[in-house]
Formats: structure tokens, C-alpha cells, sequence
């Protein structure tokens, strides 16, 4: 089984609707049932969890905490099987991120080290957010890149960016004025900023490899 984190944002029916095509077994997991994934029936089923997400980071961890998520995903984590976080999915796995902050920032769930901060466009005169059809420039070879050429265009929805704190993190990159991390990376998990989902054959391609990976790299 495929589980799909329910965070009750964003367009979750999607990225179910590509699993399902692909010939998986998703599964809607949400804040009040995620402790399923480890009752001694599903945690045998369960083999992959996928972070979902589009809208702003502070309200999203608000989410998390109210469902109690944090430790439940981290526990997922350790236990060795892939994570892969999506758009906004992918910015929640960073350790902290300042969208929605006057001052200071807000922590997310720490898998990857890592702030999620604004992309600074200003001088280049573009709109936020960044929405569109853009390269994914590998830097590294990673499992879910396999059998994906560098360079292909996928589909992006946001403003805010994923700035690792180790480079070995970093796994490919984008330009919107400036450029920008679009897949991190590290042991089990793994994050693209653009959807997937969306991005056609290419991007559905990395779903599968997602889907069929052991969480080795």
C-alpha cells in the first residue's frame, strides 16, 4: 500500500488518481488515523508514504500539530521505507521555514536539514508565485531520477524555496531568476517541488520509480 499523508490541503485527488494509474494501491492516511500505519496489520501492508501539498507553510504545520503528526511520520521514516513530499510536501520535510513569519520561523518536520525561505525575484521583476512549465537539472544521480533524462520540464506552483544545509542533499535544480533546489534528498526520503503528478510522462515516470523504490540509495 501506497499511503498518501491527508493534511486537508491541497489537490490530494491527483496525486491518488497517478498512483492508481500507475497500477499502485494508495491509500488516504489522515491526522486521526495515521497511527493505523503501525498497528501490526497495515504496518506489514503500508511501503511508501507520500507527503502532498499546495498553500503556506505555517498553516500546514498548524495542521500537523493539531493532528499529532510529527512523530508518526518520523517514526515512518526510521523505520527504513521511502518518504517522498510533494510542492509543499517537500518544503514540510525541512527542519525550519519562514513563510507566513514577520519574525523568526517555523519548525517543520526536520527529515531533511534544511529553511525554507522566499525566491528572491524582486530585482528580476517576476511574479510570484512561480507557475509553469520549467527544466529539472540533476546534479546527482538518484533513485527517482532513474531512466529520467536532465534538463526535462516539470510543472511548478510556488513562492517559496528548499535551501539544504548540506549539499549532498541537493539532488537536482530549477531557475526562476535565480536558481533553486526542485529535488532534495537524503537516505529514505525524498522531495520534488514541482508536482509530479501533473508533469505528464516524465514526472509520472518518477512516481513509479518512487513507488518501486526500497528507500536505498
Amino acid at each position: 500500500m501506497i499511503a498518501i499523508l491527508d493534511t486537508g490541503i491541497g489537490n490530494l485527488k491527483s496525486v491518488y488518481n497517478a498512483v492508481y494509474t500507475l497500477g499502485y494501491d494508495p491509500e488516504f492516511i489522515t491526522g486521526d488515523d495515521i497511527e493505523r500505519l503501525f498497528n501490526e496489520e497495515l504496518d506489514a501492508l503500508c511501503t511508501h508514504l507520500i507527503i502532498p501539498g499546495v498553500g503556506a507553510w505555517e498553516h500546514a504545520m498548524e495542521v500537523e500539530r493539531l493532528g499529532s503528526l510529527r512523530d508518526s511520520v518520523h517514526r515512518f521514516a526510521d523505520s527504513g521505507r521511502p518518504v517522498l513530499g510533494i510542492c509543499l510536501g517537500m518544503q514540510l520535510l525541512a527542519s525550519r521555514g519562514e513563510e507566513g513569519k514577520s519574525e523568526g520561523s517555523t519548525e517543520g518536520l526536520g527529515l531533511i536539514p534544511g529553511t525554507v525561505t522566499r525566491l528572491l525575484v524582486d530585482e528580476q521583476k517576476l511574479p510570484l508565485p512561480h507557475v509553469g512549465w520549467n527544466s529539472v537539472n540533476r546534479q546527482r544521480p538518484h533513485p527517482i531520477l532513474e531512466g529520467v533524462e536532465s534538463g526535462i520540464d516539470c510543472y511548478f506552483v510556488h513562492s517559496y524555496h528548499f535551501v539544504c544545509d548540506a549539499e549532498e542533499d541537493l539532488v537536482a535544480t530549477s531557475d526562476y531568476g535565480v536558481p533553486f533546489t526542485c529535488i532534495v534528498g537524503r537516505g529514505n526520503v525524498v522531495g520534488c517541488q514541482f508536482h509530479p503528478e501533473k508533469s505528464q510522462a516524465n514526472g509520472l515516470k518518477m512516481l513509479e520509480n518512487f513507488c518501486d523504490w526500497d528507500g536505498q540509495c
